[in-house]
């Protein structure tokens, strides 16, 4: 399951925290984007790494402090079948688009792009993990998908080589580390103890494996510029949606 793949994913971070600030670390997550977002906001979490425009939601609207984020760019990806006749977007006109969950990045950039490029009458289909979105393109149940360009370099060769990329976004803030604010005064402790983690060997496997390439700073405007995406968010979080 994705919630499997991602608390083993960051085990070796979790030890070196749990390490750095002599206390229990718990890695949770939710069962999809907007569930972790709704959860998010009623702050149910301490340490929370989420994609741009929800670590921007969470800076506004919840007070948390963003710590830094990864090399790496993050980009979202429009996919097709290699075979497929789809050359240009308006050719998806009419079809099945799948998408992660409807408050995910790559989801909401894909929205937007298939109205950017006026694609109409698509219906569209969510599901939980990108390589879910890969079998169903494969299988020929949807024309289109959208996925980050680094799990579409991470799904199996198999499934990966029956797909070709009909567009791509340009670079995003990616997966972004915030601090909810009831532990500022460990800001700095908690910042200095993810810089050492990524002095480990741990670390530098954990980067290369998922093709993230370390840690770095975030850029002044960076999640500035995730605000429409993050007002998508507050809109699927209101009640009644």
């Amino acid at each position: 399951s994705r919630a499997r793949v991602i608390i083993e994913m960051y085990q070796p971070l979790r030890q070196h925290l749990e390490q750095a600030l002599q206390r229990p670390v718990e890695i949770v997550t939710a069962p999809d984007f907007t569930e972790f977002a709704r959860r998010g906001m009623a702050q149910a979490y301490d340490i929370a790494i989420t994609t741009g425009h929800q670590a921007r939601l969470l800076q506004t609207d919840a007070g948390h402090l963003p710590l830094l984020t990864y090399k790496a760019d993050f980009k979202a990806v429009a996919l097709v079948l290699g075979q497929s006749r789809y050359s240009e977007p308006r050719q998806l006109s009419g079809g099945t688009v799948i998408g992660l969950s409807g408050s995910s990045l790559v989801t909401l950039w894909g929205q937007q792009w298939l109205h950017r490029n006026a694609v109409g009458d698509v219906a569209m289909r969510y599901v939980s993990a990108s390589d879910s979105v890969g079998q169903l393109l494969v299988k020929g149940e949807a024309s289109a998908g959208f996925m980050s360009l680094a799990n579409f370099q991470n799904l199996p060769p198999p499934v990966r080589d029956q797909l070709r990329v009909l567009a791509d976004s340009l670079p995003m803030a990616g997966r972004v580390y915030l601090l909810n604010a009831r532990h500022r005064h460990q800001q700095a402790a908690i910042t200095a103890a993810l810089w050492a983690f990524a002095e480990t060997p741990e670390a530098r496997l954990y980067f290369a494996r998922y093709k993230l390439g370390g840690y770095r700073a975030l850029g002044p405007r960076e999640l500035v510029a995730m605000e429409p995406y993050a007002n998508d968010v507050r809109v699927a979080l209101k009640p009644g949606k």
